[in-house]
């Protein structure tokens, strides 16, 4: 039977990617889409069929690793594309994770709580289903921290080289990881002292020793400035490298992060912090130190993933490193909601925590009932917090989750897209992609659009009748209209710089205006 049990693990796997699957092809056909999906749907869309030089979509896309995953599962359907991704996604980390478990423990118990957060718990099918890239962030945090905390038991160096390598893969997954690095910094000073031979088992005691001793100060200080090296020279030299290829293909060295052309964070970040705040009866329960609590009583399991390892200093810094890094970020970043994502990687970390040590406890009944308790309650916080979330796709999905019914979010802009699709093919489209991506991705035939990366779009906006046959505008009606040049601003502009310019408005939603150009 043991010996059987990685069959019956890819068997499992495979059962839960199609559990997935239908989930999210299910809310994907009821209307659910989202804003990062849309946007990779539509610069996949121009990697396919565009026309021009796309070197800079291909390169410069970001997040980098999520918008690769997504083109990979493009070839067939696009629109199901990251739905895709997402759900074979969260399934290999189940199954990453779950081959940990069962290679240390043989209790079926363990595998079956994670089994259970991964078929019910809330947060765990919007990741999966959402077509969201939060799978790709909780993998190699995952790996991260299991090889960070593995070095601790093994001292040796092989485990923070792979972290390491996780570690730059994370960055390129959400580059908000990169200050991750900071709160890693102390806790390199642990690890060097902990890597040293010394028969004190207590830290202060090993420092002290260490620093009294010029022979071991000295090897103190080499281990400390290598293991720097290995952790951190990865990551912060990859982003510079990256940061040179936006300054010589972009001319700006933050391209990738403050570009609505580069990344969907931009703008989206921007209006549903905008939206939220709107409102009289706006208040936030994400202000630090409340980001603390609100993380114990969305994941308590994180209680006890700590209690585990109490007796083990380095792994209890380590543990509590996260918490630092989400009150860094709500306090850097405070015109920008902490995203669900954020709160998972809690509960991802005490599942490690679990695996690690769970099976090793003395009273396992004990810890069998509370861990038990835990999860059903933890099932019940995943989805209030995405109910009660202030960014409005989370609470879609979870809407659309346990009331299905078709949604209409994005029915202007696949309205504006269908009848794009009956023009005719000779004539071309001067669209700004910056936000109207959700309407590229559901047009057919994205060769015939002039868009901001061609060269040619430039001169399209200054004298669109030498270029273009359509124009499409966003209303004022339109919450991002602001952010576009192509808004109810151009027309009045660009028909005073050119008295011969016709347009003739053609067709009209909510959001947005075509033009016919004669």
């Amino acid at each position: 039977m043991r010996n059987k049990r990685p069959l019956y693990l890819l068997i499992l796997t495979a059962l839960l990617a199609a559990y997935y699957l239908f989930l999210g092809i299910y809310l994907n056909k009821l209307g659910y889409y989202n804003q990062e999906s849309l946007f990779y749907i539509e610069k996949t869309k121009i990697l396919f069929e565009g026309l021009g030089n796309r070197l800079k979509i291909m390169g410069l896309t970001s997040p980098m690793l999520p918008f690769y995953g997504t083109f990979i599962f493009s070839f067939k359907n696009s629109l199901l594309a990251p739905v895709f991704a997402s759900a074979i996604g969260t399934a290999v980390l189940f199954y990453v994770m779950a081959s940990t478990l069962t290679k240390r423990s043989h209790d079926d118990f363990y595998l079956l709580l994670i089994l259970v957060v991964f078929v019910l718990h809330p947060g765990m099918l919007y990741t999966a289903c959402s077509g969201k890239s939060i799978y790709m962030v909780l993998i190699f945090f995952y790996l991260f921290f299991f090889h960070i905390i593995r070095y601790y038991k093994s001292n040796t160096t092989f485990h923070v080289s792979i972290a390491s390598i996780c570690l730059v893969i994370l960055v390129f997954c959400d580059y908000k990881f990169i200050w991750l690095t900071l709160f890693f910094i102390p806790l390199v000073l642990f690890i060097a002292i902990q890597s040293l031979n010394l028969g004190e088992k207590e830290t202060i005691f090993r420092l002290f020793k260490s620093f009294n001793s010029p022979a071991l100060r000295r090897k103190l200080i080499n281990k400390t400035f290598a293991i720097y090296i290995i952790i951190f020279i990865l990551p912060l030299s990859s982003v510079m490298i990256f940061k040179m290829l936006n300054l010589t293909h972009a001319n700006d060295l933050d391209y990738f992060i403050e570009s609505p052309y580069a990344t969907w964070t931009v703008l989206a970040d921007r209006m549903s912090f905008e939206q939220a705040t709107s409102f009289s009866h706006y208040q936030s329960y994400q202000i630090s130190p409340l980001v603390t609590a609100s993380i114990a009583l969305f994941c308590p399991m994180i209680v006890v993933a700590i209690y585990l390892f109490r007796h083990n200093t380095y792994e209890t810094l380590t543990i509590m490193a996260p918490f630092a890094f989400v009150e860094f970020l709500q306090i850097k970043y405070d015109k920008i909601f902490l995203s669900y994502e954020y709160f998972l990687i809690f509960l991802i970390l005490s599942l490690l925590c679990l695996i690690l040590r769970g099976h090793s406890h003395d009273k396992q009944m004990h810890m069998k009932t509370i861990l038990s308790i835990v999860v059903l309650f933890q099932l019940y916080t995943g989805y209030t917090f995405l109910k009660h979330s202030f960014i409005a796709e989370e609470r879609d999905f979870v809407n659309v989750l346990f009331n299905p019914a078709p949604v209409d979010k994005q029915a202007g802009n696949r309205e504006m897209a269908d009848y794009i699709n009956t023009l005719p093919n000779n004539g071309r489209i001067l669209i700004d992609d910056a936000i109207a991506y959700p309407v590229i991705s559901f047009t057919n035939h994205v060769q015939r659009l002039t868009l901001p990366y061609q060269e040619t779009y430039l001169s399209a906006s200054e004298a669109p009748e030498h270029y273009v046959s359509y124009i499409l505008i966003a209303t004022d009606t339109n919450p991002m209209t602001t952010y576009t040049q192509l808004n109810y601003r151009y027309i009045p502009a660009i028909k005073h710089s050119d008295n011969n310019l016709n347009l003739q408005k053609i067709y009209e939603t909510d959001d947005w205006i075509l033009y016919k150009v004669f």
